[in-house]
């Protein structure tokens, strides 16, 4: 991974495993309202109801408190997505139009908007799909040195019952900075939100739909690239530097944990995270474990032939029908659960062809009044019974995230027990709620898949 990616060496110990999205939501406004210098926070979008009101609340003491205070200072920088978060008459830009007034000087909004929905396609295609084209997908939630990488949106499901995971790394300045440079640049190439709600670029920057989209999609990779490669210059001085050091007898300090940020946005030409996963399934031998979990399981052909290939032991999570986040949804969005299952029985088919059941098992998430969306992988090495390795963040592994939307996770890699410990019992908790899918899962009646549903998945399943 340090071949690709900036390495930054952190204490284990500074790094916490959030398990439910109450706490989640708590460690958020908690850590807003003490920030001193930024707040930085990359979501697909802000919800409209009071507990997000809260949070905007929690923006307003702050940046309040600063005023008054002696550090005037204080930033706030919100990414949003450009479609999801202007959808309908009260959406994510109205709820931050008040702040952005009072704080103009402290307070950026920047709302990305796809290369791809231009011209035709984006007239025709409806307001509520036409995210379906690509987002801002990246979830990233920075207070000062402090940083939260999550799969989790800004909204009161993700605070109440929906569950998804969540990684805290505390007083982890250079992990922070790298976040906090990434936002800011994918923010640099979106669309800023002015005061009276109208959307405006910045100056010498392309637009993303009415200027030329090779002109775009080169400009924004450059921008971002920037970022990656900077901190992947530095960290590489720094860890040379350390390594003399400690030949030269300097005992090296608790830094006992890696962490690797991993970027995937592919529409503007930019797939580190799809090269580094599929490099990780592919050396993942015989011997090794590999729990992968998905909200929304549609792997690539790249991902799938790699699981399906000789190599690890696999325990794949998923959403039953009853937890998908589009489960009771109106129109034909409801019988995106029914594709779901269609995609789950035609791979475990493919497992049960290969005769491959006693290596790769699918397992599906259950929980009464509760939604899925956790994603990510958790990697353990022959004969370990905890995990030194975890992918967290936003992508899911399914053609969306490699090629259509911007996506951001980190890999942690570490020695460090008890946090080892944690990822153990992050994973456990998770699984603990599934049951391991049969032939004869199938062959319930809820599980009923209408032949259109059938015929249309094939054709639609790189939209979701």
């Amino acid at each position: 991974m340090a071949e690709h990616v900036p390495a930054f060496r952190v204490p284990g110990t500074h790094i916490h495993i959030l398990t439910s999205p109450d706490q989640f939501y708590h460690t958020m406004k908690a850590r807003i309202k003490t920030a001193k210098r930024r707040v930085v926070m990359a979501s697909l979008y802000l919800g409209t109801g009071p507990l997000e009101q809260e949070l905007v609340d929690c923006m307003q003491e702050a940046l309040k408190r600063s005023q008054e205070g002696d550090n005037p200072d204080l930033q706030v920088s919100i990414l949003l997505d450009y479609t999801r978060g202007s959808r309908g008459k009260t959406n994510s830009r109205t709820m931050l139009l008040p702040l952005l007034k009072q704080y103009s000087s402290q307070m950026r909004v920047s709302l990305y908007h796809t290369p791809d929905l231009r011209g035709l396609l984006r007239l025709l295609v409806p307001q509520r799909f036409n995210e379906t084209i690509g987002v801002q997908h990246i979830k990233a939630y920075l207070f000062d040195d402090d940083l939260i990488i999550s799969g989790a949106n800004l909204s009161d499901s993700y605070f109440t019952n929906r569950q998804d995971r969540y990684v805290l790394l505390e007083n982890c300045g250079e992990v922070a900075d790298f976040f906090s440079d990434l936002v800011g640049a994918v923010g640099d190439v979106s669309l800023q939100l002015q005061t009276d709600n109208s959307v405006s670029m910045m100056y010498g920057m392309v637009h993303p739909y009415r200027g030329n989209r090779d002109e775009f999609s080169a400009s924004a990779r450059q921008h971002i690239m920037e970022v990656v490669n900077t901190a992947h210059a530095r960290q590489h001085i720094a860890e040379s530097e350390r390594l003399v050091r400690e030949s030269e007898g300097e005992e090296g300090g608790k830094e006992d944990t890696w962490v690797f940020p991993l970027v995937q946005m592919k529409p503007l030409g930019i797939q580190v995270d799809e090269q580094v996963t599929q490099r990780l399934l592919t050396d993942a031998g015989p011997g090794a474990t590999v729990f992968l979990t998905s909200g929304y399981f549609n792997l690539t052909r790249a991902y799938m032939s790699l699981v399906l290939g000789l190599g690890a032991d696999y325990r794949i999570l998923t959403a039953s029908p009853e937890v998908n986040g589009f489960f009771g949804a109106k129109g034909i969005a409801g019988e995106i659960p029914a594709a779901y299952i269609h995609i789950a029985r035609q791979f475990y088919s493919k497992v049960c062809q290969l005769g491959q059941q006693e290596r790769v098992h699918l397992h599906e998430y259950h929980r009464a009044q509760w939604t899925f969306h956790a994603k990510g992988l958790w990697y353990y090495l022959r004969g370990q019974v905890r995990p030194c390795l975890t992918l967290i963040g936003s992508p899911n592994f399914g053609y969306r995230s490699v090629h259509r939307d911007l996506e951001a996770q980190i890999a942690i890699v570490t020695e460090n027990q008890v946090l080892q410990a944690q990822l153990q019992e992050e994973q456990e908790m998770l699984y603990q709620r599934s049951t391991e899918v049969s032939s004869s899962t199938f062959q319930q009646p809820d599980r009923h898949v209408k032949l259109w549903v059938k015929l249309l998945t094939p054709l639609i399943k790189n939209f979701f």
